[in-house]
């Protein structure tokens, strides 16, 4: 099992990797996916991918968009909860 979990890890730094899509783009796509499926440690963990690369609040919130139009209310739920926390968290940070 540890192969396979170091395996994985190998699999999804490559694919977080800069190509024809920027890694900010890729954590754009990684926080919708994890907001369409109600994953709360994705989210937690692509919304911290989507900061450190440099997304905007209007970039993520039009990527909220972007899924919400897919995921309907459950997607708009952690939006205005856990996607705001962490936001807000990041500010307090930065100050």
């Amino acid at each position: 099992m540890p192969n396979l979990a170091r395996a994985y890890n190998e699999f999804t730094e490559i694919c977080f990797q800069e190509g024809t899509l920027s890694q900010k783009e890729k954590q754009l796509i990684a926080l919708g996916i994890s907001l369409h499926a109600q994953d709360e440690y994705c989210i937690i963990y692509h919304m911290k991918g989507c900061l450190d690369q440099g997304c905007s609040e209007e970039e993520i919130l039009e990527a909220i968009g972007v899924t919400a139009a897919f995921g309907g209310g459950a997607v708009m739920s952690q939006a205005v909860t856990l996607v705001q926390q962490v936001m807000d968290d990041f500010n307090q940070i930065k100050q």
